[in-house]
């Protein structure tokens, strides 16, 4: 069950532009090499969480739960930095990935299906 009210702290939660669902766009971003992984979603609870135990906590759209990556599979995130952009609505969450990050397998969610190449 989704959180009514968080403890993220107050300066953080001002900048943050929330969808109409209250939600914020997650990018998951290997630590060092710059690989994107994974694109999710995050509310004040989830974005709280994952600032304050360092695993990777989303919003599942779909169950309408939160998710801890790596909770039910093993392929964990642990979390190495966490940014807002310039406009407050994306975060950027680096992290170091523990077996592929997509849930078909894949390393990535990016894998397959390149629509333009050079």
């Amino acid at each position: 069950m989704r959180v009514e009210t968080s403890q993220l702290d107050p300066a953080i939660a001002a900048r943050l532009k929330r969808n109409a669902d209250g939600l914020v766009c997650a990018v998951a971003q290997q630590c060092g090499t710059g690989e994107v992984l994974m694109v999710a979603w995050m509310d004040d609870e989830a974005l709280h969480r994952t600032l304050t135990t360092g695993r990777a906590t989303y919003w599942s759209r779909s169950r309408e739960e939160y998710w801890v990556k790596g909770e039910s599979s093993g392929h964990a995130q642990q979390v190495h930095e966490v940014r807002l952009d310039c406009d407050g609505d994306t975060v950027l969450v680096t992290v170091d990935q523990t077996g592929p990050a997509c849930h078909t397998g894949t390393r990535t969610c990016f894998d397959a299906d390149a629509l333009l190449t050079p």
